[in-house]
């Protein structure tokens, strides 16, 4: 495996460097890999643990060294690894936390989701995984902080940009994938609630009582990077999900272009459904109701399949959401399927100290999906 020391990443590109990494980095720079060995290129959207979890699994299954960082190194075989080419589109409307204070003091889109991304894809060991993850308990001003936060501001200072301040960062970090923000515009949520009510921010809609109604951006124009139009369009399966339901999914769904991009894709489309309700999210919301949610700010179809956990929890578990007011997700199939999506129902849980999805059997199912669709489009 060919990664690269901080050493070696520290030091900054020049102008011309950074021009050609980036015409490096565009999806058509990929080669037909997925077409020369049966592999597949895959689209992650969403945000929060949902995702990182997501990728977790997607990333065993990532040709080696099909980035420009590991560009000379062997392309595995398509037996073991079934992704030719893999970009996670993530949400940037956090405004809390760490994220939030360097989203305000240096005016900079906010990297939380994206540092957890990177770690998610990373192939790195320990120390430097542990070191972008660290959060510092002490020091004043730096206390609360996370360190990967703060490296991806300080090369969004220098570069001037944050996309690729992200790139670098992946970089150093050896991703076994792309990581796109799903805009560079300095976008807010905005909520109308099931009173009318209009709340502005999403420390401050995931803190209301009342219930989303709708979900809009600040500005509303916010466009994606075209790289991840590109993507989009390339891609032979693309997933949305697991993640809170408005303010990981739909909120990346809201930004120009891309549910017109999701609606018109070639590839296979997947909804991976969260296992709990959530909060003002989700709370009574079946897996059908997620859907529908979706679909009417999307103002189209957008999925073919619909991954849905029905298998039960322990009374323990269920006992200790229901305390939090959180239950699991009814898979109510028929509906789905009325909604024209096919509804793929099986054991994607896995009960620890939080639920979690089963990366392994997620992946397995949506590379599945992924692969039979690539055989049937000949």
């Amino acid at each position: 495996m060919n990664t690269v020391t901080i050493a070696d990443s520290i030091q900054l590109p020049s102008t011309t460097d950074l021009q050609d990494q980036e015409e490096a980095q565009q999806p058509s720079s990929v080669p037909d890999l997925a077409n020369l060995a049966g592999a597949l290129r895959v689209v992650a959207i969403g945000g929060g643990t949902g995702l990182s979890t997501l990728l977790r699994g997607l990333r065993q299954h990532v040709t080696s060294c099909h980035l420009p960082a590991c560009a000379s190194g062997p392309i595995d075989s398509p037996s073991t690894h079934s992704i030719a080419d893999l970009a996670a589109v993530v949400t940037v409307t956090d405004d809390g936390g760490s994220s939030g204070r360097l989203r305000k003091g240096f005016n900079m889109l906010p990297p939380g989701d994206l540092r957890n991304c990177m770690l998610a894809l990373s192939q790195e060991e320990d120390l430097l995984v542990q070191l972008f993850a660290h959060r510092f308990r002490e020091g004043g001003a730096l206390k609360g902080h996370n360190f990967g936060n703060l490296f991806v501001a300080a090369l969004t200072e220098i570069t001037g940009d944050f996309g690729q301040a992200i790139q670098l960062a992946s970089k150093i970090l050896a991703t076994r994938g792309r990581i796109y923000p799903v805009t560079t515009a300095d976008v807010t949520l905005v909520a109308r609630m099931d009173d009318g009510s209009i709340v502005r921010g999403e420390t401050a809609i995931n803190a209301s009582q009342l219930r989303i109604a709708e979900l809009m951006l600040d500005p509303a124009s916010a466009a994606p990077l075209p790289e991840t139009l590109e993507a989009i369009k390339r891609a032979d399966l693309i997933t949305v999900g697991p993640g809170s339901l408005y303010t990981s999914l739909i909120t990346n769904l809201l930004v120009q272009g891309i549910p017109s991009a999701l609606a018109t894709a070639r590839g296979v489309r997947v909804f991976v459904c969260n296992l709990m309700t959530e909060a003002n999210e989700s709370m009574g919301l079946t897996a059908a109701d997620h859907i529908e949610r979706i679909y009417t700010h999307t103002r189209a179809p957008i999925f073919d399949y619909a991954l849905v956990n029905t298998a039960p929890f322990s009374p323990e578990t269920l006992a200790r959401y229901a305390a939090e007011g959180a239950t699991p997700i009814e898979a109510d199939i028929a509906r789905i399927e009325a909604l024209g999506v096919q509804c793929i129902a099986d054991n994607f849980a896995s009960e620890e100290n939080v639920v979690r999805h089963a990366a392994g059997r997620v992946t397995n199912s949506l590379l599945a999906l992924g692969r039979a669709a690539l055989a049937n489009r000949g």
